[in-house]
């Protein structure tokens, strides 16, 4: 229940008074609709099925006046006043309707941007701990499980004011035979509380289903290329097979337990009227107008039982879903490492250097190992330092620390002596440009993936970071020029091209730090040569720290930084570590042949 008041105090909080109103003209449909059993009572008097008098609570004056007229015009007026009713009621509803529609959408988009907001302000941490397909499950079908579930709790409490409504002008007419209904009802549902228990844990069900689903159909096509080049098409077709036939049970159970509920209720609905009218005329010699009095009051109260049994089981199908979002966004919450900050940020210029100071770090417990153990190093502005490392070494982390991504446990990252910290975090980053091993480039058009960085960017400023990277000349080439689709991460160009458009991206940036992580592993010598001149052009306009394997990219590196281990084992310039001798950074470990150090 917990799960279910975190997510309608939110509700609360985004549609304020609208609930009140909307639960004000419920109220005011379910006076007019209990206002149908008055009218119903003093047209079967008309008609002499039913003695107005006969044990009944009816307004005297409402009475008289029907009585005063002659048959032709009670019924008239009757028909008449039931006519304005049942239409202001249908108006109302109408509204109602279209109200509720347009706060649901609203609420769904709310819910939706506040967890992805706050997933977006979380920390690197928070990712590295998470699968993605998780956070995708949660933002589409978790999503609308809760917001639905959220809705039909609104009403579930506008059934609830409905029943007492109805209850009331029941109890009005005869209070016996009212007590009597609600008994039954009450011992029915004391009864169906299985059908709730069972529906909670189908719900859970139904999310782990889910889970696995987003997070099977992202592994397939993310892993699309292995599983063609190996010939794994069936074994995946198989595994669906599998997925889709649990799907199948589980909605059949579902479908059971909401059939079994409504069964048993009409059932009960039958044994329990059919007892009491035999009960009424065998022993107690009911009349057939007190008789039709309990068919009537049976008739209008019954459903109201059903209706909120029924509401009751789909939320508790729900809950699991009510719980993994507000898990979700608890966590993001812990994780949250940035403020909001209205859009505009502005970039730090580091004038003297960028320094680590006793930075110590781990992932999981400190029992497990260090990925970095005592770091430190000053990586000095406008220069070139390169990172070299075994894979698994640290040399990643070491990159992460440095823009902000990954918070030591020890130690600390200063910028000209001001450590860095949450109010200058994304001042950091706004003035880095981070190229990664493993280009990403969004399905869209070349256009489209440059301007993301600058949406501002004029036709001549992305040329000429096109050209920077050595990407004017395969982008003039393309059918569309810049406005060329690229596909599901870049998938229509080569690794070589993709690499590149993700550099003249960075260019187009115009930071102060930039960060290459295997920039160039992707180039041909032609294009890696052309990238390098790049490079070259830059030195002493900015800072560039590179993660490189190849010799030719950090040859000309003013302070090379060796890894292993997570510790620096070396640190000096290119000709300084290529002649110490056992260094890890050696003539003698360096592969000449090749032109790569690892």
């Amino acid at each position: 229940m917990e799960h279910l008041l975190y997510f309608t105090k939110q509700l609360h909080t985004y549609a304020g008074k609208i609930l009140y109103v909307n639960l004000l003209g419920m109220t005011f449909i379910s006076l007019l609709d209990g206002l149908g059993i008055f009218l119903l009572i003093p047209l079967l008097s008309i008609s002499g099925i039913l003695n107005s008098s006969a044990g009944l609570n009816m307004p005297t004056v409402f009475l008289n006046v029907i009585n005063g007229l002659p048959k032709a015009w009670a019924l008239l007026l009757i028909m008449g006043v039931y006519l304005v009713m049942i239409s202001s009621q249908s108006i109302i509803q109408r509204n109602l309707n279209l109200r509720d529609v347009r706060l649901h959408t609203g609420f769904i988009n709310h819910v939706r941007l506040e967890t992805y907001r706050a997933i977006m302000q979380a920390n690197w941490d928070f990712f590295i701990k998470r699968r993605k397909s998780d956070l995708i499950n949660s933002l589409t079908s978790e999503l609308g499980r809760v917001t639905s579930g959220t809705y039909i709790f609104l009403q579930f409490a506008a059934s609830i004011v409905f029943t007492l409504i109805q209850v009331g002008l029941a109890f009005w007419l005869s209070p016996v035979m009212t007590v009597f209904v609600i008994g039954c009802g009450l011992i029915v549902s004391y009864f169906s509380r299985i059908f709730i228990k069972r529906s909670k844990l189908l719900g859970q069900e139904t999310s782990e289903l889910g889970k696995s689903y987003i997070g099977g159909m992202t592994d397939h096509l993310n892993g699309i290329k292995d599983i063609k080049s190996n010939m794994l098409e069936q074994s995946r077709i198989h595994w669906l097979m599998a997925w889709c036939q649990k799907f199948a049970q589980e909605r059949l159970a579902q479908a059971k337990i909401s059939a079994n509920s409504q069964l048993y209720f009409k059932i009960s609905s039958s044994l329990i009227i059919a007892f009491f009218i035999c009960l009424s005329v065998l022993f107690f010699q009911t009349q057939g107008q007190q008789l039709i009095l309990v068919v009537l009051i049976f008739s209008r109260l019954w459903p109201r039982f059903t209706a909120i049994q029924s509401n009751l089981e789909q939320i508790a199908a729900a809950i699991p879903a009510f719980k993994t979002m507000m898990e979700l966004q608890n966590e993001c919450k812990e994780a949250r490492e940035i403020k909001d900050t209205g859009g505009f940020v502005e970039p730090i210029q580091i004038k003297e250097s960028l320094e680590c100071q006793d930075v110590s770090f781990f992932y999981n417990t400190k029992e497990q190992g260090y990925a970095l153990q005592d770091i430190n190093v000053r990586i000095r502005s406008k220069q070139m330092t390169a990172v070299i490392g075994k894979s698994g070494a640290g040399k990643s982390t070491f990159i992460d620390i440095l823009m902000g991504l990954l918070q030591p446990q020890q130690g600390q990252v200063c910028m000209d002596g001001v450590p860095l910290t949450k109010d200058n975090l994304l001042s950091l980053r706004k003035s880095i440009s981070y190229v990664p091993q493993d280009p990403f480039l969004f399905n869209g058009s070349i256009r489209d993936n440059l301007l993301l960085i600058d949406a501002n960017a004029t036709e001549e400023q992305l040329w000429e970071a096109l050209e920077f990277a050595a990407s004017a000349e395969f982008v003039r080439k393309l059918p569309q020029g810049l406005d060329t689709m690229i596909g599901d991460r870049g998938v229509r160009l080569s690794g070589g091209e993709r690499q590149r458009l993700v550099l003249a991206r960075a260019i187009l940036r115009k930071p102060s730090i930039l960060i290459l992580d295997e920039a160039t592993s992707a180039l041909d010598r032609e294009n890696e040569a052309k990238i390098q001149e790049a490079l070259d052009r830059l030195q002493g306009k900015l800072t560039m720290i590179v993660i490189a394997h190849r010799l030719s990219t950090i040859r000309k590196a003013e302070q090379v930084i060796v890894i292993d281990e997570g510790k620096i084992i070396q640190m000096g310039d290119y000709d300084q570590l290529a002649g110490e001798r056992g260094g890890l950074f050696s003539t003698k470990t360096i592969n000449f042949g090749v032109n790569v150090l690892y």
